[in-house]
């Protein structure tokens, strides 16, 4: 996400105002108190929007947010945000909790109800903001779930990290087709991470299976270059049968071997472009990215591509075929 506001071309004297403003129109009204003095202050953060989901990715010396019960009671419409972790750490407080974010983990707040966030050291972190309606859960499954510290310990929170994190400053998820096929998968994630530490399984079921095709691709994702990845365990991973994998991932428009392969093939084509591709064998970038046979490695990167490896690296770095 490109950065919309950045303090460095404001003057000192005007940086509170310009900061509070983009954040009230933006994501939520708080009162923000900078640790710094004005001529200090530096604030760097990016806005956008996945359908209704408003996302602020930011950088920022020490502040603390606060939302007031007078700002609580004014809510026009009542959001939960889901706060990321990125570096450093922060305090979040409501609901009578409070909860210390370290690096890969992430809460959620509600605006109707008053809420602190403290970010002493610092700021750097990735606010997504979902209209309450949308989530469709229970009073009492969102208040339970405030100011509580969601982190890598758990399956679906792991993956809601890497995937909001990155939801955050994808450009290509914030416009058109893209985003509106973002909208629902987000949603359905952040209900399957509540639901599911709420420990409801009623609730849980159904944003579980919603997402199952999403967290399927993350998981194969994560363990690409890994040569034993297979439908077995991928299966095992997500306590599913491997027949129900395929069916998942059917209906999803996804064939596993050749989902698996054109992205191995992608993640070769591009080291072999970059700027070591020519500091390793061929051989060695196929085996690293899964494919364990060098012959069949360059037969089907010719087939996908319509050149071999070799060409393909050659073209990307001239002076080293000279």
């Amino acid at each position: 996400m490109s950065p919309v506001l950045d303090t460095a071309f404001i003057p000192p004297r005007d940086r509170e105002e310009v900061v509070r403003n983009a954040v009230w129109e933006s994501m939520v009204a708080v009162d923000i108190d900078h640790g710094p003095p004005a001529e200090d202050i530096s604030v760097r953060i990016g806005l956008g929007n996945v359908g209704p989901i408003r996302i602020c990715s930011a950088r920022a010396t020490a502040v603390t947010l606060r939302r007031t019960e007078q700002l609580a009671r004014k809510d026009e419409e009542p959001a939960v945000t889901l706060g990321v972790q990125m570096t450093g750490s922060s305090m979040v407080v409501q609901n009578g909790r409070e909860c210390l974010l370290r690096p890969g983990e992430f809460a959620v707040y509600e605006s109707i109800a008053p809420y602190t966030h403290v970010f002493s050291k610092g700021v750097d972190y990735r606010f997504v903001r979902f209209p309450r309606a949308a989530l469709a859960l229970p009073d009492r499954v969102l208040r339970d779930s405030t100011a509580v510290p969601l982190g890598p310990d758990n399956t679906v929170s792991r993956l809601a990290f890497t995937y909001f994190s990155q939801l955050a400053v994808t450009d290509e998820l914030h416009q058109g087709v893209h985003a509106d096929a973002a909208v629902q998968p987000s949603i359905e994630l952040l209900r399957a991470v509540l639901t599911s530490r709420h420990g409801t399984d009623s609730l849980a079921k159904e944003p579980l299976e919603a997402t199952l095709s999403l967290r399927i691709t993350q998981y194969i994702q994560a363990h690409l270059a890994e040569p034993d990845l297979s439908a077995t365990r991928i299966a095992a991973a997500h306590n599913i049968s491997v027949r129900h994998l395929y069916a998942v991932l059917s209906r999803s428009g996804i064939s596993l071997g050749d989902w698996i392969r054109a992205r191995r093939l992608a993640e070769c084509r591009r080291e072999l472009a970059g700027r070591n591709g020519q500091l390793r064998t061929i051989a060695a970038i196929g085996r690293s990215w899964g494919f364990v046979d060098p012959t069949h490695f360059s037969k089907v990167f010719k087939q996908t591509y319509g050149l071999t490896p070799r060409t393909w690296r050659d073209q990307n770095h001239p002076r080293a075929s000279t």
